[in-house]
């Protein structure tokens, strides 16, 4: 332990540890927003939803997360004039924003397609006896169906938000300052490798920290889903 290195940079460290939840939690709380609109288009009866839904979900999972990430940060600069005029460049010209913008694009991929998947899980039967019961639309999803396939996507889910925390460090690459930017710098002024080993440090901290919550979070939201879903 350099005590000279970390005294200078260790309450960044700490800084760039904000950064990153600031990251992960914003970009999958939208990415959830988006995930059910995206994942009931992909079982539409309109071939253009599920086929404009079905490019979306496979471009963002089928490439690299950095590459989203360049083609939004350098991207966004090819078309500054358009984005002016429709008054976006504000996103655009800030690296933190166009992260939060790439993250939530991505995420939502993903979380959309775990969603779709635990829906399909949910059997048939449940939804018909729901409709011959004289419930329909919003109330069939919202009250039978989802909360049965919030169980089965739990997990999944938590997975998700894991490699969403690992994810983020791509946003050093264009000078954002989380916990791998901040290790960046430092290593960049000290050659001292054992800033790297800060910053995986604090990573283990996180992934851990969520894992027994989510576990926690798993076992008691996923008792009231169940009891919810049996009345239903």
């Amino acid at each position: 332990m350099n005590a000279e290195l970390f005294e200078r940079y260790g309450l960044r460290m700490l800084d760039g540890l904000v950064v990153t939840l600031e990251l992960v939690v914003i970009s999958v709380t939208l990415g959830a927003l988006l995930a059910l609109p995206i994942a009931l288009a992909r079982t539409s009866r309109s071939r253009l939803l599920r086929g404009l839904t079905f490019g979306y979900v496979g471009f963002f999972r089928g490439t690299p997360l950095l590459a989203q990430l360049f083609l939004v940060y350098y991207g966004g600069g090819q078309f500054r004039g358009a984005l002016e005029s429709v008054g976006l460049w504000w996103l655009f010209r800030d690296a933190f924003f166009c992260c939060i913008f790439t993250f939530t694009l991505n995420t939502a991929a993903y979380q959309a397609e775990i969603l779709r998947g635990a829906m399909a899980s949910v059997p048939r039967g449940q939804s018909e006896a729901a409709w011959a019961l004289g419930l329909r639309g919003p109330v069939v999803l919202f009250r039978v169906i989802l909360p049965q396939a919030l169980i089965v996507a739990l997990r999944p889910l938590g997975n998700e938000v894991i490699l969403m925390i690992k994810g983020s460090a791509v946003a050093s690459i264009v000078t954002v300052y989380d916990i791998m930017g901040v290790a960046d710098l430092a290593f960049a002024r000290s050659f001292d490798l054992s800033v790297y080993l800060w910053a995986a440090v604090l990573y283990l901290i996180l992934v851990e920290s969520l894992s027994r919550l989510w576990a926690v979070l798993e076992r008691r939201l996923g008792t009231h889903l169940a009891v919810a879903g049996a009345r239903s």
